[in-house]
């Protein structure tokens, strides 16, 4: 259970130090977006639970085969989504974030075809974090279309 702890709190604290570090701010309020975009409040409570089924998931993976290609792919998927934020928010670069979530979707897919023979749990706690992450990059491909 120790284990488990940790992925949870490194997985969430990384992911909330990202956030805070690396805030929408003024630039992003003035752009324009579709009539599509959540509230900002929804963000962090949806990455709060995302991340947390993240953690489970890697912590599963990670008790399994700790390095084995779906543990290197969770790995992957989660340096992806760690550096959408600052190339998105402070460094400006929608049409770059845009590609960084592409190559998230395809990684959380990737993650779960790996784990859905070995560990279907694993792999369910991936399929919401695959359904944010599409609806994330369709907002991003409109905000990078609108400006």
């Amino acid at each position: 259970m120790l284990q488990l702890l940790v992925f949870v709190v490194a997985v969430v604290g990384i992911g909330w130090l990202i956030g805070a570090t690396n805030l929408p701010g003024a630039w992003y309020a003035g752009l324009a977006k579709p009539d599509f975009v959540p509230p900002n409040w929804a963000f962090p409570v949806a990455w709060t639970i995302l991340y947390i089924m993240i953690a489970v998931a890697g912590w599963r993976t990670f008790r399994r085969e700790r390095s084995g290609r779906a543990m290197q792919v969770w790995a992957a998927q989660l340096a992806l989504n760690f550096v959408w934020s600052p190339v998105m928010f402070t460094m400006h670069q929608i049409g770059a974030a845009l590609v960084i979530l592409i190559c998230l979707f395809v990684a959380i897919v990737t993650y779960i075809s790996l784990e859905t023979s070995r560990d279907r749990l694993a792999a369910a706690l991936f399929v919401p974090y695959a359904a944010w992450v599409a609806f994330a990059g369709v907002l991003n491909a409109a905000i990078w279309c609108l400006n």
